[in-house]
C-alpha cells in the first residue's frame, strides 16, 4: 500500500512480578488504578496515558484519575511531545520521586487514621466515665 508508513514502537506490559508489586500496593490502602499506574511508571523512564492503558490494561479513564492523583501529590511530571508534525502534541509523564517517598505518604495517612481513631476511643471513654457519675 502506497503511502502507508507504520514504524515499529515497543511498549512495555506489567507481567506476573509486577501485577503481585500492584496487588501488593492495593493492600497497602492505595487505590487499583493508582497502583497499577505506578508500578507501570516505576517501570518504564516515561510514558504517554496510552502506553500506560496498553500496559496496566486500564481503561483511559481510570489512567486519568491516577494521574490526576499523582500529579496533585507532586509525584510525577509531564511535558508536550510533538508526534509529528500534524496533530496535538502529546503528554508523556514520569515519576519524579523515590518509591521511599510515596511509601512515607501512605504512612502518614496510616498514622493520622489511627491517632483519629485513637481519639475517638478515648472521647467514647470520656463520655462513659462522665455518664457514671
Amino acid at each position: 500500500m502506497a503511502g502507508v508508513f507504520l514504524k515499529d514502537y515497543e511498549i512495555k506490559v506489567l507481567d506476573e512480578d509486577d501485577l503481585l508489586f500492584a496487588n501488593h500496593l492495593k493492600n497497602l490502602g492505595i487505590q487499583k488504578n493508582v497502583a497499577l499506574t505506578l508500578t507501570y511508571l516505576l517501570n518504564v523512564e516515561e510514558a504517554s496515558s496510552r502506553e500506560i492503558e496498553i500496559g496496566t490494561g486500564l481503561r483511559q479513564p481510570e489512567i486519568s484519575l491516577a494521574l490526576c492523583y499523582m500529579k496533585s501529590n507532586g509525584w510525577i511530571s509531564g511535558r508536550l511531545v510533538k508526534v509529528n508534525r500534524k496533530g496535538r502534541p502529546m503528554h508523556v509523564y514520569s515519576l519524579k520521586v523515590t518509591l521511599e517517598y510515596i511509601f512515607e505518604h501512605y504512612e502518614e495517612i496510616v498514622y493520622n487514621n489511627s491517632q483519629e481513631s485513637i481519639l475517638k476511643i478515648q472521647r467514647v471513654k470520656d463520655f462513659l466515665k462522665n455518664t457514671e457519675k
